[in-house]
């Protein structure tokens, strides 16, 4: 049996319910989505919503929150809300859900005329068992009937948006606890992947828990490998990234529209399967995209911040940030896209001071910011500025950031140094304290001697040695700071007062012309008053190509590469003919299992993990050809 899809008409998987009732969770995760155990917090969150109690849960990114609520739904009897900013994501979710076995549906403004009419038929008919909604479609009051009779959990996902401390504030999530106090026997569920402590009570606040469960994860995610450099040749950077990742899906963050468009060109001159995404494009361009990058007929997409929040795609292997975000919130969920599946990813961040003088200006230009907004805001840009120049462990940053110790205590192998950033793999090191010191009053000095009347440029071409006619012209070529730091280079230089900046010893004035300006705070340091801490780029050793014995154990080791691709244009092909996403079919990581232990019979392939009872039954014996030996396109 198929189902038409109600936001799009597209055909999907049967709905039929495959999780017989009186499973324990254990057999319910193995029958639904072949995962034979937990990741953390998953079992908690789901046993506190099947007791009836009200949680909280902050898992990071790829962590499984939505298994969260699922599991509730597939286990009792009555209907699981779960309400979600997420309109582009919410058919994928209800593709992955019914591919599950769970009887999903969505209400949501996209929704054609006759598909809501059957979303309603099994709405009122007791036949849904999740329902995603919209926070504006669950506001406007008319489902309230309907759902609330069999509703057992409200689940809230990105429940960051209550909060006007979060990053992403939207006011009509304060308004959902009106709705959730019209069915007081209901549990509720806060989800998100990115709250400060002050955030979590907040939401706690706001959506008005009743004596929640707070489950917070680690916010570590391991498999990430942070880098955090200074912008000096963006496209150049940004295509470095892009080459160590040939074939794979990426997604490049840029500030402006101009910027996105720039980069997609560059990089499809450059021979990448790459388009462009933001807000100005059509709509009917904007899907196109997106359902490329989603389908994997497109690898890379260049973007403004308005890509990415209906993205689910698991097997994104990086995510470079050409521009600084906006906060450390930010940078977490969007950093976040990357490695889904648990696999390697990488994640870079391209930082220039000016991108924080911009964020401030744009922000500024809303005549609704209200001061604590503006304070907040001030806070974030100080915080992402410092996580992108202090050359200090990254992962250790972001976890510290979200009030958590690093390494994890609770990890079975904890190290200080993660070998997973560019400050501890040795890319950027820190300054020795002296040199540090010395250093900055050299800069320091060279921006008081400029009186502060010239910008970055003008500074650094001063301590450089670099004389030019302005030099010249205002006698500049003759202070004693000229040429102080000329063998730095200029690079260095320009990340060095981008890092006195963000500390607080220098600072530009926002007016017509970004002019550079020592602080009272650098005027201290420069009297020996303070502490100051600088980076240092360390330029790449040169890449040795593995040969003989050692590539032939690092292929052993592994999946057989060519069968995994051969397995992923099996998985495109399988998903444009039913009408889902790849990765609804099988992750990467499933995938990849096969491509190494090349299971023979069905019950071969049900080890593999995420071979859930129903994805056996209907992909199974097409992977199955394909592993032995069967050309894909004759698979199908």
């Amino acid at each position: 049996m198929e189902a038409k899809d109600g936001g799009s008409g597209r055909k999907l998987p049967g709905i039929a319910v495959i999780v017989p009732p009186k499973l324990t969770l254990e057999e319910a995760l193995l029958r639904g989505w072949g995962y034979r155990s937990f990741r953390p917090l998953q079992r908690e969150a789901a046993e506190a919503a099947l007791a009836g109690r009200d949680s909280l849960i902050v898992l990071p990114t790829g962590g499984g929150k939505s298994l969260c609520y699922q599991l509730p739904a597939a286990l009792q009897r009555g209907l699981v809300l779960v309400v979600s900013p997420l309109i582009a994501l919410m058919d994928d979710q209800v593709a992955a859900a019914r591919a599950a076995g769970l009887k999903a549906d969505a209400l949501h403004s996209n929704l054609e005329a006759d598909h809501r009419g059957d979303v309603y038929r099994r709405l009122t008919s007791g036949e849904t068992e999740l329902l995603y909604v919209s926070p504006e479609r669950l506001l406007a009051g008319d489902l309230v009937e309907d759902i609330a009779p069999r509703l057992a959990l409200a689940a809230v996902d990105e429940a960051h948006c209550v909060s006007h401390w979060g990053h992403d504030f939207r006011p009509e999530y304060r308004r959902l606890a009106e709705v959730f106090g019209r069915f007081p026997k209901a549990a509720r569920m806060a989800l998100t992947a990115t709250a400060t402590p002050g955030v979590r009570d907040d939401i706690r606040a706001q959506l008005r828990l009743r004596d929640p469960l707070v489950l917070v994860g680690h916010p570590d995610r391991p498999n990430l490998v942070y880098r955090a450099f200074p912008r000096r040749d963006q496209a150049g950077q940004v295509l470095d990234v892009v080459r160590r990742h040939p074939g794979r899906g990426g997604i490049v963050y840029a500030q402006t529209r101009k910027d996105v468009e720039r980069l997609a060109a560059g990089l499809a001159s450059a021979g990448v399967s790459c388009a462009a995404y933001h807000a100005g494009l059509p709509a009917e361009e904007r899907r196109r995209v997106q359902e490329g990058f989603v389908g994997e007929r497109l690898d890379v997409v260049a973007a403004t911040i308005a890509f990415g929040m209906g993205i689910d795609r698991p097997d994104v292997r990086f995510v470079v940030h050409a521009n600084t975000p906006r906060s450390v919130e930010h940078y977490q969920q969007e950093s976040g896209r990357a490695g889904r599946d648990g696999e390697p990813a990488e994640c870079v961040l391209l930082f220039a001071a000016s991108d924080l003088a911009v964020h401030r200006r744009l922000a500024r230009k809303d005549a609704d910011l209200a001061p604590e907004r503006e304070r907040a805001l001030d806070r974030q840009l100080r915080e992402i500025g410092r996580y992108a120049v202090a050359p200090v462990c990254r992962h250790r940053l972001l976890a510290e950031h979200f009030g958590a110790l690093y390494p994890d205590p609770a990890a079975a192998s904890a190290e200080g140094n993660c070998g997973a950033c560019d400050v501890c793999l040795g890319e950027t090191r820190d300054l020795p304290h002296e040199e540090a010191l010395l250093t900055a009053k050299k800069i320091l000095s060279a921006a008081w001697r400029a009186e502060g009347r010239y910008g970055t440029g003008y500074v650094v071409r001063l301590l450089s040695g670099r004389a030019d006619e302005r030099l010249a012209r205002n006698g500049h070529d003759k202070l004693q700071v000229f040429g102080i730091l000329k063998e730095a280079g200029e690079a260095a230089l320009c990340s060095w007062v981008d890092q006195l900046i963000v500390q607080g010893f220098l600072d530009v004035d926002e007016g017509e012309y970004p002019l550079l300006r020592i602080t009272e705070a650098g005027k201290a340091l420069c009297r020996d008053e303070g502490t100051v801490r600088l980076g240092a780029v360390v330029p790449p050793a040169p890449r040795k190509k593995r040969t003989g014995a050692l590539a032939r154990a690092a292929t052993a080791a592994g999946p057989d590469e060519e069968l995994f691709e051969r397995l992923r244009r099996l998985r495109r092909l399988v998903a444009e003919r039913t009408g889902v996403p790849p990765y609804v079919v099988f992750h990467d990581t499933a995938l990849s299992e096969m491509a190494a232990l090349k299971p023979r019979t069905p019950d071969e392939l049900r080890s593999v993990k995420g071979v859930g009872e129903r994805k056996l039954e209907r992909y199974g014996p097409a992977f199955l050809r394909v592993i032995a030996g069967e050309p894909p396109e004759s698979a199908v």
